[in-house]
Formats: C-alpha cells, structure tokens, sequence
C-alpha cells in the first residue's frame, strides 16, 4: 500500500510530539516537585501543540495549512496563545502575499481563504503584535474578503495608536474603492470606524473615507445610508468637540 506524504508528514508530528513530550516532562518532574502532574502535562502539551502548528502552517501541502488553522481558532478560542501560535497566525496571514512559493513563475501558495481565517482569528488575540499583522494584511492584500476579514478584525483588536490604523483601513478601501468597489468590504469598514471612532485624534480621516463612500454608487443603498448615518454621528461630536 503506497503512504502519502501528508500521513508520513502526520506520523512523524505524533512521533515528534510524544519525544518532546516525555522529554520535558522528565526534565520537569526532576526539578520541581511542586507542581502537579496534570499541571505539567497541560503545560507542555500546550508548548508541543504550538510547535506541531508551526511546522504545519509553514509548510507547502495546503491540506496541512487547513489543519493547522483549525489547530490555531481552537487554541485561540480556548487562551492557549504563545509564541509559536502567534508565529503561525502571522505566516498563514500573510500566504501568498508576504510569503510567496512560486513554480515556473506560477503562485503555488495563494490561499486567500485560509488568510481569511487567519485574520478572524487575530481579532481574537487583542494585542499590538495582532494589530501590525493585520495592518499589514490590510495594506497588501488585493482579495476583499480577506481585507474585510483584516478590517473586522482591527475593529475587534480596538488599538489605534496614533491613528495608525484607521489610516491603513482609509488607504486600504481608498485603493479597492478604484479598483473594485466592494459593498461588503465597505460595510466592514463602516463598523470599523464606529469602533474606533472615539479613539481617533485626527477624525477628518474617518470623515473623508465615509464621504467617499456615501458619494459613490458603486455601492450598495443600505451600506451608503449606513456611511452617511455615521458621518453625521461623528460629525456632531466632532462640532461638540470643538465648541
């Protein structure tokens, strides 16, 4: 019976899991007398899924990127984030944008579902480091529904320091706006601003990108009434402001 790669690829992280595993939870119970035996399992088995979805979210077979990012939402759903689960979120962020595998000049790695997925997720993790991956997504992805996966997310996130992201939101559906106009992509970034609205220095950014919105027929009537009502919102607080 011929083996695939991908079980070859499998038998080897179970093989792989179950060494570091006992390793370290030798290693443990040498030192520290302490800590309970569940305890330490649950430690270290945390630290061995983190290394067992980083080798699956760098690697070529897109079937292993699917598993590793089902790994990923629940170990974010249930807190266990560490490092490699971060470095994992990031790759599978940026496939086939930041990191790019070509053969005879063709794109190998373009999965824009799973960098959808990907960006969801950060906007579950809430810190500065899941704020510039998905800035940066929203800055060089050309696919709207992972952008508007990025522009949730950045609503969810809530950190704009020094308007960062809100600029990186404007520019980014300023750029498909002439491209290729999206009403849902426009929605997205409609809820992102009144997110973010009331930690915006510099609102005339978030003005001017709902005035273009509002402005262009492109889109959709519900989601042009929808940038107009938030325009006046933030424009009466922005008059109060002042006064």
């Amino acid at each position: 019976m011929r083996v695939s790669k991908k079980t070859v690829f499998f038998i080897g992280m179970i093989a792989l899991c179950s060494l570091v595993f006992a390793q370290q939870v030798q290693r443990q119970s040498t030192n520290t007398s302490s800590k309970s035996e569940s305890s330490v399992e649950e430690e270290y088995l945390n630290d061995v899924d983190g290394v067992v979805m980083l080798a699956l979210a760098t690697s070529d077979e897109y079937d292993n990127k699917l598993v590793a990012m089902q790994f990923l939402e629940n170990a974010v759903d249930n807190g266990n984030i560490n490092e490699d689960v971060m470095k994992a979120l990031n790759q599978l962020a940026g496939e086939g944008i930041h990191s790019r595998s070509y053969t005879n000049g063709r794109l190998m790695n373009n999965y824009p579902d799973i960098r959808r997925r990907a960006c969801l997720a950060l906007g579950k993790v809430k810190t500065d480091e899941a704020k510039d991956c998905l800035v940066s997504v929203a800055l060089a992805e050309s696919e709207p529904m992972v952008i508007s996966a990025a522009v949730n997310s950045l609503g969810e996130v809530g950190i704009n320091t020094n308007d960062e992201v809100v600029d990186a939101i404007a520019f980014a559906n300023k750029r498909n706006q002439i491209l290729n106009p999206t009403s849902s992509l426009a929605s997205e970034v409609i809820d992102c601003y009144a997110k973010l609205a009331g930690k915006t220095e510099n609102k005339k950014i978030i003005i001017d990108s709902l005035t273009r919105i509002a402005a262009d027929y492109h889109y959709i009537t519900p989601v042009r009434s929808k940038a107009i009502k938030l325009l006046r919102q933030i424009s009466g607080t922005s008059s109060s402001e002042g006064k």
